[in-house]
C-alpha cells in the first residue's frame, strides 16, 4: 500500500529534523544546564517545525537553532521568577546535570580533541548570568549564530545583542576557573584524592588540593537536601568535608564527567554521587558534587560500560 504525499513529506521532515537533534540537544543543554528540560525544549522545537510550512524555511539547521534558542530563553525567565520566591534560598549551590562517559582507552589527548562537551564549571557561570546574556553567549560564541539573528530572539538592536554576549563572556572569563585540559594529568590529581580520602589520610588529602579550592554541593531542594547543600572555600575546610565522607571514596569509580576526569560513586547499581573536578598544576581548584538522588536517578550510566 502506497503512503499518501502528506505522510511521506512528515517522514522526511522528520528525518531532517533528526539529522539536526544532536545539535539542537547541545544548544538546550548549555542553555538549560539540565538533560531532562533540554530534552523537552527539543521536543518543543519539533511540535513547532511540526506547525510549520517547513518548505518556506531556507535554513533549516538555523531555523530550528532560533526556535530552540527562544524555547530556552522562555525557560530561563520563567526560572528566574521562580528563584525571586524564598523557596529559592541556597540556590548558588547549584551544579548542572553532568553528562557521564567512560574514560578514554587510547590517548587521552586526542579524546579530549574529539570531545564536544561543556565544563560543569562554566555552566555554574552561565547560570549567574541573565536570560538573555545567555543565550547570547551561547548562540554566538558557542554554535556561530549572527547577532542579526539572535536580535530579532531576544528583541534587541544587533548592537545591543553585542553588548550582551560582551558582557556574559566577560563574565565568563572573569569567574571560570583555569583548568589543565591534559586527561592524564586530571587523572593524577583525582586518583592521589581518592587514595588519600579512601586511606583516611588528612594531610594527604590537604596537599592534592589548592589553598583556595572551592567545593560546590548540590543535594537536592528537599528539606534534607538543603541542609547538605553548600559551598565551601579553602584545602583544609574541603579536607576535613571529604574526610567525614570518605565512604563515599570506596565507591567512586573514574569517569569522564563532560569535559574532564571525575568521579562516580555507584552502589547497588544506582548514582549516589557524581563529582566534577577541576585540576590546576597537578591540584585540584575545584569540586562540584551532584548528590540530588532525584536528579542521579534520571542519568544515563550506560556510557560508563562503554
Amino acid at each position: 500500500m502506497r503512503e499518501e504525499p502528506d505522510a511521506r513529506g512528515q517522514q522526511r521532515l522528520a528525518e531532517r529534523f533528526e539529522e539536526h537533534r544532536g545539535q539542537l540537544k547541545a544548544v538546550a543543554y548549555r542553555m538549560l544546564g539540565s538533560l531532562t528540560e533540554a530534552e523537552d525544549a527539543v521536543q518543543e522545537a519539533w511540535l513547532r517545525l511540526d506547525r510549520t510550512r517547513a518548505d518556506g524555511i531556507d535554513n533549516l539547521g538555523a531555523w530550528l537553532t532560533t526556535v530552540t534558542g527562544r524555547v530556552c530563553l522562555d525557560l530561563l525567565r520563567s526560572r528566574t521568577a521562580r528563584r525571586e520566591e524564598p523557596m529559592a534560598e541556597g540556590f548558588d549551590t547549584f551544579v548542572p546535570d553532568p553528562v557521564l562517559r567512560a574514560l578514554p582507552q587510547g590517548d587521552p589527548e586526542q579524546e579530549a580533541l574529539h570531545t564536544d562537551s561543556v565544563g560543569l564549571a562554566l555552566l555554574v557561570v552561565l547560570e549567574t548570568l541573565e536570560p538573555a546574556e545567555r543565550l547570547a553567549f551561547v548562540l554566538h560564541d558557542m554554535f556561530s549564530v549572527p547577532f542579526d539573528d539572535i536580535a530579532t530572539i531576544v528583541e534587541r538592536s544587533p548592537a545591543a545583542t553585542r553588548q550582551l554576549a560582551s558582557r556574559a563572556r566577560r563574565r565568563a572569563r572573569e569567574a571560570t576557573p583555569a583548568a589543565d585540559p591534559d586527561l592524564g594529568r586530571q587523572r593524577q590529581a583525582v586518583e592521589a584524592f581518592l587514595a588519600a580520602s579512601r586511606a583516611g589520610d588528612f594531610e594527604a588529602l590537604v596537599s592534592v588540593l589548592h589553598p583556595d579550592v572551592v567545593l560546590r554541593a548540590d543535594a537536592g531542594a528537599s528539606a534534607a537536601g538543603v541542609a547538605a547543600s553548600k559551598v565551601v572555600r579553602g584545602a583544609r575546610t574541603v579536607a576535613t568535608g571529604a574526610f567525614h565522607f570518605r565512604h563515599l571514596a570506596g565507591l567512586a569509580r573514574l569517569a569522564l564527567v563532560n569535559d574532564a576526569v571525575g568521579t562516580v560513586a555507584v552502589s547497588e547499581g544506582r548514582p549516589r554521587s557524581v563529582t566534577y573536578v577541576t585540576v590546576v598544576d597537578g591540584l585540584i581548584t575545584g569540586l562540584y558534587i551532584l548528590s540530588d538522588p532525584e536528579r542521579l536517578a534520571r542519568l544515563d550510566l550506560t556510557a560508563l560500560e562503554a
